[in-house]
């Protein structure tokens, strides 16, 4: 996100948020800031920890989960499933058409890298598992790795 300011990217959340008819209410804008500004996914309880030091006011961790889940159905944040930690998309000043996400998490760190997955690949794996005889309910695919300041320490 540092090829954009959080002026921008909150100027399409707004936007994006307008066009679903939901409205961006300063707490969910401080949620998706917090979001913003940290260099690793976050936890809702380290949230909620992060929210209280830097606007001086308590959220419930169960209202962070419900304006968690809103920013998640809207794309501006996700969720890593194995990690039950979110992060900011990386993409919500984007004017192209996103992708499915592909998140490759250091298991040393934690920095996370997210990448689109060509609609081939998805449509392929969708094949398979149909002849498998199941339903892909969720297409986000989450891979363990290690970046490369963890595999190459100098």
């Amino acid at each position: 996100m540092s090829t954009t300011n959080n002026a921008e990217i909150f100027a399409k959340a707004e936007q994006i948020c307008h066009n679903k008819g939901v409205k961006l209410t300063a707490k969910r804008k401080n949620v998706l800031g917090v979001l913003l500004d940290s260099s690793k996914p976050l936890s809702a309880y380290e949230i909620v920890d992060i929210y209280r030091t830097t606007h001086n006011e308590s959220l419930a961790p169960m209202s962070v989960y419900r304006m968690l889940d809103i920013l998640s159905e809207l794309a501006l944040v996700h969720k890593l499933s194995s990690e039950n930690k979110y992060l900011a998309c990386s993409h919500i000043t984007c004017t192209h058409e996103h992708q499915v996400p592909q998140f490759l998490i250091c298991k040393s760190c934690g920095k996370v890298a997210e990448k689109g997955i060509q609609t081939s690949v998805i449509e392929a794996l969708k094949e398979s598992i149909n002849q498998a005889d199941f339903q892909l309910l969720n297409s986000q695919i989450e891979l363990q790795c290690l970046c490369n300041d963890c595999a190459n320490p100098s």
